[in-house]
Parts: C-alpha cells; sequence; structure tokens
C-alpha cells in the first residue's frame, strides 16, 4: 500500500469509518474514471478539489457531477478570491497529489466544505490519498470525519 494511502486508511480508522480502502486495477484520476471502474454514478464520486482561498487551503468535497462555483465558494468562506490551487500548493496542504486527494490524512486540518448534492446517493467514493485508491462512504460519514460544512458549491 502506498504510503499516502496507508496515512488515509489509519485516519479512517481513528474516525470510526465505516468503508475500507479499495485499491483500482487503474489511476482514477478524474471522477469518471473513479465511476467507470466502480460501476456506480459519476455523481456518486466525491471530488476532492483543493482551492487557494486568499492564500489559505480550502477544500472542496464536490459530486463528480458538478463543477465548482468559485465566486460562489468565495463568499460562502469570506475569501476576496478563491482560485484552483497549483499542485505544488496541493501538495504542500494535503501531502497528496492531485488526482488522489482525500478528504483526510493531511499533515494539518484543512477547511473544508462538503457539497450538498451528494446527500442524494446512499454511498459516495471518495479518493484514498493515491490516484489508484479510493473508499466507500456517505455524505453523513464524510461530514463527521472531515469537520466539514455543507454546501451548495454549484
Amino acid at each position: 500500500m502506498h504510503p499516502n494511502t496507508e496515512i488515509v486508511a489509519k485516519a479512517l480508522l481513528e474516525r470510526g469509518a465505516t468503508g475500507s480502502v479499495v485499491e483500482l486495477p487503474d489511476s482514477a484520476r478524474t471522477a469518471q474514471a473513479a465511476a467507470d471502474q466502480l460501476g456506480c454514478e459519476v455523481g456518486a464520486i466525491a471530488n476532492s478539489l483543493v482551492f487557494d482561498a486568499d492564500g489559505a487551503p480550502l477544500l472542496v468535497l464536490t459530486s463528480g457531477a458538478h463543477r465548482v462555483d468559485t465566486t460562489k465558494v468565495a463568499a460562502l468562506v469570506g475569501a476576496a478570491k478563491v482560485r484552483r490551487a497549483s499542485p505544488e500548493f496541493v501538495r504542500d496542504a494535503t501531502g497528496q497529489p492531485i488526482g488522489g486527494v482525500a478528504p483526510l490524512g493531511h499533515p494539518a486540518p484543512v477547511r473544508t466544505l462538503v457539497d450538498v448534492w451528494l446527500d442524494k446517493y446512499d454511498e459516495v467514493w471518495a479518493a484514498a490519498g493515491h490516484p489508484h485508491t479510493v473508499f466507500p462512504t456517505s455524505y453523513e460519514e464524510l461530514l463527521r470525519i472531515t469537520g466539514g460544512t455543507p454546501a451548495e458549491v454549484e
């Protein structure tokens, strides 16, 4: 198991998550690639998108069926500007690569918004620290294990 995935698996266990890490045969750097391999709707994939909100990291867990409205998100978090973070910014904030960013297991807590659309699914899938690993969870569990805030991000 990749070291990042081990960190995520440990964090899941420590926070009492119900799902376990699943290793995929192919990379799942996109929501569609993950959905295709898991046999679920793309909307049931919890994309972990890191943004730069006035210089601070902001993690938005959004349905794979959505695009994040950065103007709306900036207003929600009280930031003057929210923009997509660079790969270096993402790795510094999360310790994980773009395409594999998990909602937890970061070196320090990251402010997190959770797309309310994910509540439409009994089971959602999130990355587990590496582009080949995911874990099943639920909307309510994502809120609990991340300390995230429910939000309309589209």
